[in-house]
């Protein structure tokens, strides 16, 4: 395989969860935007977000860490691209990896009322394998399941 195919195959390997929650757009998206929101409900079941910083606005920095049930953390980080209140929401996220960014991945969160409901279009992309982006629906999906579970009992 050459370079330009593997980057070529790098680039269709995405990700796409879309969930509906029976919350006002203005709440899922205002979730999104302030560290003690996001420590109720980031990262993956019977994970525990112990630490969120967070520059929220176009250009800023953010960073947490998760820590796994056996206690080991797990330190990500990215730049928020694009803040579009309350509609859409695009940053990188890297996982750090001996206290350095990983390989960059653009997460693309978009928000549609219906209704006095809400539609959330989780996009991530590119992967480096189809393993690894499965890995991350796995992660990404039970993270809004417990997105959607904190935001309907705000």
């Amino acid at each position: 395989m050459t370079p330009a195919t593997a980057n070529a195959t790098r680039k269709d390997i995405g990700l796409e969860i879309v969930r509906d929650f029976e919350a006002p757009v203005s709440l899922v998206f205002k979730v999104w935007s302030t560290p003690e929101h996001m420590l109720r409900w980031w990262g993956p079941r019977d994970f525990t977000p112990h630490s969120v910083n967070m520059d929220f606005r176009p250009g800023g920095a953010w960073r947490a860490c998760i820590r796994s049930p056996e206690g080991q953390d797990y330190w990500m980080s990215g730049v928020y691209r694009e803040v579009r209140e309350p509609e859409k929401l695009v940053f990188t996220f890297a996982w750090d990896e001996d206290g350095e960014p990983g390989a960059d991945t653009l997460v693309t969160v978009s928000f549609a009322d219906i209704g006095g409901r809400t539609r959330l279009t989780f996009q991530q992309t590119p992967f480096e394998t189809v393993e690894e982006r499965d890995s991350h629906q796995e992660g990404w999906g039970e993270c809004l399941e417990r997105l959607k579970d904190y935001v309907e009992h705000v």
